[in-house]
């Protein structure tokens, strides 16, 4: 096996089997294990540490040791996955954080649930999905069971509205739960490239204020690929009939996913053919769909038990990976995942039945980025691709023989007679599934590592804290190197957290920036070559974003598709920077705080004779909102207001609010500041309007300034000092909880690393 030998740039403390068994968390791991994961009192006040939660999760989930053998030491056990877990080697998913050994007790990460072609059906889904998010779960579903939009419907006589009327039910369901007290629901819809409405689909979510609670795939299949390939037509299919419906030119519809997917990262795609081929249990059921950030191809009704090593707990003092550690490691993640299934309290009996009859698990891992770092190796190179498949095989093969011990001591998977594994006459295996690199993103927080097999996200970062404050956040290897190095001060980590990377700053030496290289720095095909090297030994799928730079162009994300085509992915993810829910950034000084610098009074810019603009309509709970917004040639200029019944008390607010906006945009206002003052306030009778949520007029007029720039975002460049650029507006949100500047775009997925804000469940 190859083992690096150098030694990396941080310097390397006490092997981790020599820690203690107190969990050495940092203070923003503390801060969101105290927001999201531990018991809290009546007054949301927490009554638990987080060794205390550690223990109380180790014990749950060894306790399913007496199930298969009265005189199993579980003490043993609970001390084993104690251990891991307090010494951040390995955490579970956050649901079996959240609810081990609590009322809830549902374990489950998500789910794929089944949506067929009658109301029944649809509605039993909804019903089901409600029930998943209550108690902490995302979920995925294929609409490709539902006829056509126009199609007939034989019991009223009538029209089929079609699969995406229907997505829009299940997103505003979605908006409505929260999940298990502390998350949003998340959905995955996936509709296959031969449904006759493939191509509403495909533009389903090009305005970004529709189907916000799900992302969405096109399940490619082999024969459209190879007719992209041949630019020929290949055959759209009536699921309700099965016949042909109409012919479509396999290259156009090729096109126009990668342009909507350059427009703002959806659809992805999923190559269904390639999924099923590794279905363990054909004999069971097709994969449809996968859970929300598509790294869990599940049958209907089957949940997903996952978990990650944290791979920067496992390089020793000698700058060497400790494989002997690591197959430990896997050997008990293996042991706590399956118990996992026996302790787990399903939301649904269907779910639990099927759950139960393959017992998937899926482990996967994290701090990939600090392992390459610490073994002194870039991750965009063929040595660290050759370490991922190294790596990730050895925990295949060594998760693989875990299952077989199982297997001999508590039986099969109940699905194993018909599966792949008895046809091929191979050992009976506990768990038809056992590895899976899903999204990371929470975990990596408290575990103090890299997400997933994502680059880092960035070497410095500006958190907030509390009382308003906050605080540059640096990666402790790169501090380490610095300080080593001669080149530290605060003054430059404060730059890199501005910049995001440090591969233009002369001051940095040029073997320290070869390492330290965030997702920005990498090209899309290593992103794709490093997706694919992992893939080839996990059974399920790998959950990773391809970033690309807001400059990047369609045949850029066109070669990427293909290249994950050819290198045996089996879906890909992309996120062009600056694409989606583009808002003002605080660019250029902490909290904005050097935007403006004007002593004494500042009047307002005089009004030109003439002035362009557009108008935007939003839905409010008192009727329609009509926002005009305006520009000269330094920006925004001014907004009016106006709503759809003329006079009264709320009309005559809403347009003074707009006068009050427009005054400070004309003094030189920056516009981040404006939106943040307005954005979210809530009166009691919010609406809903084309997909929109608006929680008031001042919401309202935040909403359309937003719009606007997301559409002009050229606005922005204008010389009125405190307005952002166009490149600035191109750096990720602002994180929708606690206000932090940039959340983070990897693992198909998006998070907040200050406060673990997620939108994938």
């Amino acid at each position: 096996m190859l083992v690096n030998q150098r030694q990396g740039v941080a310097g390397k403390g006490p092997r981790v089997s020599a820690l203690p068994l107190q969990p050495q968390l940092s203070p923003n791991a503390v801060k969101v294990l105290e927001k999201r994961y531990l018991k809290k009192d009546e007054e949301g006040r927490p009554i638990e540490t987080p060794a205390e939660m550690f223990r109380r999760v180790a014990r749950t989930i060894a306790g399913a040791d007496l199930l298969h053998n009265p005189d199993a030491d579980v003490e043993a056990a609970e001390e084993e996955f104690y251990r891991m877990m307090t010494r951040l080697e390995f955490l579970p998913n956050s649901p079996t954080l959240m609810n081990a050994g609590r009322e809830l007790g549902q374990l489950s990460a998500c789910f794929v649930l089944p949506v067929g072609d009658s109301m029944e059906s649809i509605f039993t889904a909804i019903k089901h999905t409600a029930l998943i998010h209550k108690s902490g779960g995302g979920t995925g579903f294929s609409f490709s069971r539902i006829r056509p939009s126009k199609d007939v419907v034989l019991s009223t006589k009538g029209v089929s509205s079609g699969p995406i009327s229907f997505m829009t039910v299940f997103d505003a369901a979605t908006e409505t739960i929260k999940q298990g007290g502390t998350r949003r629901g998340a959905n995955m819809g996936i509709l296959r490239v031969d449904h006759p409405d493939i191509l509403g689909f495909i533009t389903a979510k090009q305005s970004n204020d529709r189907l916000n609670n799900f992302n969405i795939s096109v399940a490619l299949t082999e024969n459209f690929m190879e007719a992209v390939e041949l630019d020929s037509e290949y055959d759209l299919i009536n699921p309700r009939t099965g016949e042909k419906a109409n012919t479509l030119k396999a290259r156009r519809v090729f096109e126009m996913i990668v342009n909507m997917a350059w427009k703002n990262g959806d659809p992805g795609i999923i190559f269904i053919d390639r999924v099923n081929r590794d279905n363990p249990t054909p004999h069971i059921g097709e994969i449809e769909s996968t859970n929300p950030c598509g790294e869990q191809p599940l049958l209907p009704y089957e949940s997903c038990n996952l978990g990650s090593i944290n791979l920067a707990r496992v390089v020793d003092s000698s700058g060497e990976v400790d494989y002997g550690h690591l197959g430990r490691l896997v050997d008990s993640a293996v042991h706590f995942l399956d118990n996992v299934i026996d302790v787990n309290k399903y939301p649904l009996a269907e779910i639990e039945k099927m759950t139960r009859g393959n017992r998937k698990i899926g482990l996967g891992l994290m701090g990939f980025a600090d392992m390459l770092i610490e073994l002194g190796i870039p991750y965009s190179s063929d040595q660290a691709v050759e370490v991922a498949e190294e790596v990730m095989a050895f925990i295949q093969e060594e998760a693989r023989k875990s299952s077989e011990r199982l297997a001999r001591e508590r039986g099969a998977f109940p699905n194993f007679s018909g599966s792949v594994f008895s046809s091929n006459g191979r050992p009976e295996v506990r768990n038809a599934t056992t590895t899976t690199i899903a999204p990371t993103g929470t975990l990596s927080i408290i575990a103090g590592c890299s997400s997933g097999i994502e680059p880092l996200f960035a070497v410095s970062y500006i958190r907030n804290v509390l009382d308003n404050t906050e605080m540059v956040e640096v990666h402790r290897a790169f501090e380490q190197a610095a300080k080593d190095g001669g080149f530290y001060n605060e003054e430059l980590m404060k730059e890199i957290a501005r910049k995001g990377s440090i591969q233009d700053l002369p001051e940095v030496p040029d073997e320290i920036k070869s390492l330290f290289v965030t997702a920005h720095d990498v090209t899309p095909e290593w992103h794709v070559r490093m997706q694919a090297a992992f893939q080839k030994y996990t059974d399920n799928a790998v959950s990773k974003t391809v970033n690309f730079a807001h400059g990047a162009t369609t045949a850029d994300v066109e070669q990427v598709y293909k290249l994950a085509y050819r290198t045996g992915c089996k879906g890909v993810t992309i996120y062009r920077d600056g694409s989606r829910e583009v808002q003002v950034l605080n660019i250029g000084g902490v909290k904005g705080k050097e935007a403006v610098a004007v002593p004494g009074q500042v009047k307002p810019r005089p009004r030109p004779g003439f002035i362009t603009g557009g108008t935007h309509k939003l839905a409010s709970g008192c009727g329609n909102i009509y926002v005009t917004i305006n520009q000269d040639e330094h920006g925004l200029f001014e907004v009016f207001s106006s709503m759809g019944l003329a006079g009264g008390c709320k009309g005559a607010q809403s347009e003074a609010i707009a006068r009050l906006i427009s005054l400070a945009l004309r003094s030189g206002v920056a516009v981040d500041a404006v939106i943040k003052s307005v954005k979210g306030i809530r009166c009691p009778t919010p609406g809903f309007g084309e997909g929109v949520k608006v929680n008031s007029c001042p919401d309202a007029i935040a909403q359309a300034l937003l719009a606007h720039l997301k559409k002009m975002p050229h606005l922005a460049d204008g010389a009125v000092a405190g307005l952002p650029s166009s490149a600035e507006l191109a750096h990720c949100p602002e994180c929708p909880e606690c206000g932090s500047t940039g959340l983070e775009f990897g693992e198909g997925c998006v998070f907040c690393r200050s406060c673990g804000f997620s939108r994938c469940g």
